[in-house]
């Protein structure tokens, strides 16, 4: 009885083609690429406030929370296992 809802559940939950190719793709980069992306965005954004690119230094700055956003999402997919599945 257990085996069948379990069934259920994960066929409830599957992903779908959309984020099953994003999974797949995001699962090859190594978690840290993200986290490094995010830094370097943070320090792009300092040398082009230094160099009085104000509205580009905040344009750049605004992605240092996406990237961390997409490391957290890689990890997850990870440590969840979601993409090992076809």
């Amino acid at each position: 009885m257990e085996d069948k809802q379990m069934e259920n559940q994960q066929e409830a939950h599957k992903e779908g083609p959309v984020a099953r190719k994003i999974e797949e793709q995001t699962a090859r980069l190594p978690s840290d690429v993200f986290l490094w992306a995010s830094l370097a965005s943070m320090g792009m954004s300092l040398t082009l406030k230094c160099l009085k690119h104000k509205h580009m230094a905040l344009f750049v700055g605004q992605w240092a929370a996406p990237f961390l956003l997409l490391g957290i999402y890689n990890k997850i997919v990870k440590t969840s296992g979601h993409d090992e599945q076809s």
